[in-house]
This record gives structure tokens, sequence and C-alpha cells, in this order.
């Protein structure tokens, strides 16, 4: 009886599992290919045991009721599979009849608010990525409430199918017109525009400084394809020192079914939240008592970043890389030369003083990499020069810009550094995006957006150097077979660059790579090198990160895989579940085995049924846990479950963890061996 009970503590802390759904499948996949987040996988087999350890029933859990078969099974019916998830279409699709769709809905839910709020002063109010929001200087505080308010309203204006149209003034008229309407934040807005001046008009009703584009009318939009979502607060012009003012956010859609698509698709977000899952994997802490920003590792997510360390620099190495170390800090005089003071002095922390001269925490390792180059002599022969360094940077980020480790204000970078000659330079930034896709397969991201940017306004370099520059990264792009966009002047100031954004396990898209040419601090330090004709000249220096940085990639990587961490990163691969502590010596001798081999094992700490051990594994999201009784004992076996479905089977113990050492060498699932 004692076993029946067991096996039903663990039959329940199984289903709490299945409840959630597996996402062990887009790391094997592409995102396009994803089955749906409800969609169950193949359910674990558990073994349940007597009080001595003998096996009595072998059963498969899911979240269907479970019925009894053969005498040593009990197998659950397959849940029907779900529809398949809607294409949420991008704001430049279908001649961007979304982005209009949301552009317009931002006027209307402007319209209704100063309809409802007749203080309420309205300022901009653009679409976005996911919806629009506006922001308004309201002297009373919205309150979750008025967003049902505010959307009944817009229903209104909505079935009114009031005209949008556009309408041409003059820059005096323009003032005019606002000055009449009391909206003070519109006349700063008229300061800044170019002309010819536009304003459209919903209806007779309201009007805004707007250059478009919209729909025809209200009509064309759905209201049960928009939701308004919450109310924050933002500075006026993102300046502290400003008004603050209050945004409310929304998002619109074409179809009421891709709304709820993506209201789906913000609750699995939620789930994935990566500082939830770090709190409750033990991954790491941002710790109120040392400061806002700084993040500590703690040991199970200081395992899976060394592992992406170690990973890394292997790749890098291997690649024809050679590793740097540099200071945290340098003289300020550094920064000054590389410009950084200049031009980034908001973003780097206050000084410090060392025996009367000024010394800076480092935000960037450029300059670092640059005195190394500089510290001897260099020639044709020399080049390229590849160097990486996984160096922590500081940048000074504001309390409210926090954002666990997507915005940090230490993290460390994984830079690298080419000096080449400018004929090496197409086949040096071919083999960075050979380098960079080799890098993000290995974790699963095969998907990306790439974007090439070009010449600025202002610039430094020849034009002959920045033609070149940019012709070779749209070469290496052509060669590499990958589609991209070009953004016309979006370039850096001192070179074009090329930008890679991944796709997650949920569509999601992350900045992330970075591919920059560099014109302006080999100019800055003069840096040189003797051609082969012996004249002195300058090398072309190529900035690349691939992660961006390590916190930010562990937490994209966290939040891509909910937690469930393929196994060859897994903090903890295998967990051994002891029936009873007369089982532990056993346990011990199969640890050892499995920590030569280099696996990250453990055992269940004790003092807990076998039911709260199982629940305990799944709950931490261990890719596999061995339950140890009497059979294994005597038989010298274990039958290691996959915590994400199906079976390895019962097989002598050294056997066992050689199959799951070499599946962690692969970077395979054991399944997969």
């Amino acid at each position: 009886w004692l076993g029946c009970v067991r096996a039903a503590v663990s039959l329940a802390s199984v289903a709490a599992f299945h409840a959630t759904p597996s996402v062990a499948a887009p790391f094997r996949r592409s995102a396009s290919s994803l089955a749906p987040f409800s969609s169950p996988g193949t359910a674990p087999f558990v073994r349940h045991l007597n009080a001595e350890g003998s096996r009595i029933s072998t059963v498969r859990c899911c979240s269907n009721a479970v019925t009894e078969a053969a005498p040593a099974e009990v197998v659950a019916k397959a849940a029907p599979s779900p529809p398949a998830p809607i294409r949420l279409p991008s704001n430049e699709d279908n001649d961007q009849k979304l982005l209009k769709i949301r552009h317009t809905t931002a006027h209307v839910m402007a319209m209704a608010v100063q309809r409802l709020f007749k203080d309420a002063k309205v300022t901009i109010g653009p679409w976005i990525e996911k919806g629009f929001y506006y922001d308004f200087d309201n002297p009373d505080v919205f309150q979750e409430k008025d967003l049902r308010r505010i959307k009944k309203e817009m229903d209104k204006l909505i079935k009114m199918k009031l005209p949008l149209t556009r309408e041409e003034v003059t820059r005096e008229e323009a003032e005019r017109r606002i000055r009449e309407a009391d909206e003070p934040y519109k006349l700063e807005i008229l300061e800044g525009l170019k002309e010819p001046i536009t304003i459209y008009h919903v209806g007779d009703r309201w009007w805004d400084l707007c250059a478009g584009p919209h729909v025809e009318h209200t009509g064309e939009l759905d209201s049960s394809a928009i939701a308004l979502e919450s109310i924050a607060g933002a500075y006026w012009r993102g300046d502290e020192k400003r008004p603050m003012l209050q945004r409310i956010y929304g998002t619109a859609w074409e179809t009421a079914e891709q709304l709820e698509e993506h209201l789906r698709l913000l609750e699995e977000a939620k789930r994935r939240d990566h500082r939830t899952l770090g709190k409750a994997l033990k991954l790491f802490s941002i710790q109120p008592d040392a400061g806002g920003g700084l993040v500590f590792w703690h040991p199970r997510g200081a395992r899976v970043r060394r592992i992406i360390e170690d990973s890394w620099k292997q790749m890098h190495v291997d690649a024809g890389y050679e590793l740097l170390y540099t200071p945290h800090m340098a003289s300020l005089d550094l920064w000054k030369t590389s410009g950084h003071f200049d031009f980034y002095k908001e973003g780097m922390f206050d000084q410090m003083e060392v025996e009367g001269a000024q010394y800076q925490i480092k935000p960037m390792n450029c300059p670092f990499h640059v005195l190394v180059y500089q510290d001897e002599p260099r020639s044709y022969r020399d080049l390229p020069l590849r160097w990486a360094e996984l160096g922590t940077v500081y940048r000074y980020e504001r309390s409210g810009t926090l954002h666990g480790l997507f915005r940090v204000r230490g993290f460390t970078q994984d830079d690298a550094h080419i000096f080449c000659l400018p004929t090496q330079l197409a086949d040096e930034i071919v083999g960075v995006l050979d380098l960079t896709e080799g890098i993000l397969s290995k974790f699963g991201f095969t998907e990306y957006e790439v974007m090439l940017s070009t010449r600025p306004e202002k610039s430094v370099g020849s034009d002959d150097i920045w033609d070149k520059a940019t012709e070779a990264l749209k070469g290496a792009l052509v060669r590499k077979g990958w589609d991209y966009s070009v953004d016309e002047g979006g370039g850096a100031f001192y070179g074009p660059k090329i930008d890679i954004k991944i796709r997650d396990a949920i569509g999601r898209l992350w900045q992330c790579s970075t591919v920059q040419c560099d014109f302006n601090l080999p100019q800055r330090f003069g840096m040189e090198y003797v051609s082969a004709e012996g004249s002195k000249e300058q090398p072309i220096m190529v900035h690349r990160a691939i992660f961006g940085s390590i916190e930010r990639f562990f937490g994209v990587l966290l939040e891509s895989t909910a937690g469930d961490f393929p196994f060859w990163i897994a903090p903890v691969q295998l967990r051994l579940l002891p029936v009873s502590d007369d089982f532990r010596p056993y346990c011990e001798e199969v640890l050892a085995k499995a920590k030569a081999a280099g696996l990250r094992a453990e055992i269940d700490v004790g003092g807990r049924s076998l039911g709260k051990q199982i629940k305990m594994a799944n709950t931490e999201k261990i890719p596999l846990f061995a339950v140890i009784g009497k059979d294994e004992v005597e038989s010298r076996t274990i039958n290691a479950a996959p915590r994400k479905g199906g079976e390895l089977g019962k097989m002598p113990f050294a056997d066992a963890i050689d199959l799951l050492a070499l599946a962690a060498q692969r970077n395979v699932e054991p399944l997969d061996m």
C-alpha cells in the first residue's frame, strides 16, 4: 500500500509537470516549425517502488486520466493535437496594412481620451512593433478601469466610420491652430518638423500633427482586434528633468484571431520571463544591497555561463582568434583619445582619482585592443590579427531602465576586433558571419533577420574607404546567401555595419550580433602597418560581437528554452533519487562515475518521499532522473528517465554514464543517441 501511495504522489507530480508545455522541440528545429505551446510532449515513464525498493509498476503519465492496462504498465491516451498557431503579420507586410491600422488606432484612442478627459493634453502617439502608444499630460492619474471606458469610446468612434483626411498647412497656420487648441507640447513638436507640415483629421472633430500613413476611415478598424494593455509613466522627450507624462499602450490587429494569438504569446512570454525563471531555478539574482543592474551568478547559473564561455572560447580559437585579457579601468586620457569621453560621457560612470590622476572604469574594450596593437611595429605580413575577449564593462543606466539581464550596469561583452588589410576585409567578414552562424546555431538559434546599415550624413573616413567597406559587407552577405535589408544612412559615424537579430522559440526577435567597420579609432590612435612597398598605411579595424553580452544572451536563451535547457548545457544533467537511505551508497558510486565522465550529476538531498523527489526534479527542470531501489542495486543498473518524455531503458550504470557523457559531448539529447 505504501508503494501505491508513492505511485499516486508521483503521478500527481508528473501530471503537474505536464501542465507546463514542453519547449524541448524549439532547440531542434526552426521557429517556423514549432508545435503549439500547449502541445504536450511524450509523457515520461515513472517507475513506482514498494518500501523495499522493488518495482511494482511502470506508468506513463500525462494530463489525461490514467487507466490500467497490462499488469506492469498503465498507459494514457494521447491528447489530440491542437490547431496550428496563427502567423502574425508585421507592420511592413501587405503594403503596411497593419502599420496603418495601428497608427489610426492610436489617433482614435487619443481622440477618445480627450472626449472623456477634457483637460488631457496630447503629445506623441506612434505605432510600435506590436501595437501603439500615446503619451498624455492629464491632471488626474489614469486608472486601469479608465482603459475600459476609453475602449468603449473608441468602439463608438470606429462605428461612426469617420474619414481620415490629410491637410497640408503653413507653419504659421499650424502654430495658430495649436495655440487655439491649447496644446503646448505640439508647439515644441512643430519646432522640430520640416516642411511640408501636415495634419490628419479624424472626421471634423479631432486632428493632430502627423505625416501618416492611415486607413481611409475608422470603419476599417476591427474593434474586436483592438485592446488597451497598460499604463506607464514616461518623461517628456525622455528627459527626467521634463514633465512626467502618462503613456497608454495598446495593440491592434487585422482580426480578432490575431489579437487572441498575440495575447496568448504575451502569456507565454510572461511564463518565460527570465527574471522569474532565474529566481525559481536558482541561476542568478540582482541584490538590492549591492545596487541595481549588477548581476550575481549563483552556482547553477555560473555552471551554464561557464559552459557558454568555454564553448565560445574554443570556437574562437578554432577560427584563428587569440584571446586577450585587459584591465577594468584606465587613465581618462585614453578615453579622451578614443573619443568615448566626448561621445559617450553620459553612459560612463564618474571618474576616480588615483595619485592625482583621473581614471575611468571601462565602458568598452576597443581602446585596450588598440593599445595592444600599438605595442609593437606591425607589418602587412602580420595581418589579419583576430583578437577576442570576454571583457566586463560598466555603463551608467538610469534605474528606471534596468531590466533583469537585458539592461544592466555591469556586463561581459563577447568582444573581438580584427585588424586587416583592405584586400582582406571581405574574407574576414565572411569568416565572422560563419563563426556567428556556428555559435548561434549551436545554442539553437537558426533564424535571423539581417540589416546592413550604410553611411550617415555625418561620418569620418574617405568616400573610397566607405565604398569599399560597404561593398565588402554586401559581398559577404551575398556569399553567405543571407537575405538582408538595407538601412540607408543608418551606419555608425565611424563605419558601415551588419546587425543580426535572432528569433527565439516563440517568434520574438532579439538584437545580438553585430559586425562594424571602424575608420575612427585607427585614425585617432595613429594605427599603422608597413605595407609591401615599405610605406606606412592605416589598417581596417572591425568590431564584432556574437552574443552582444553574456548576460543578455543568457537571458534570451533562458526565455527561449523556458528554463528547459538542452541536456549538454543544463546546470544539473542527472539526479539520482534513492528510494531510501539504504540505497545511497550505490548512488554515491554512480555519482562518482558520472562526475569522472564530466557529467553534472547529484543525489537528491534526501529526507523526502520518492514522490516529492520526482516533483522537485521536475520543478527544477532536471533533464534526467533515475530512481534507485533494490532492483538497481542488485543488478548494478540505472534507468534514467528523461523529464521531457521517452525512456532510455535499463542498462548497466557504467554503460549509461558513457552514453550520457557522449550525448553531452555531441551536444544532443540522450534519446537522440
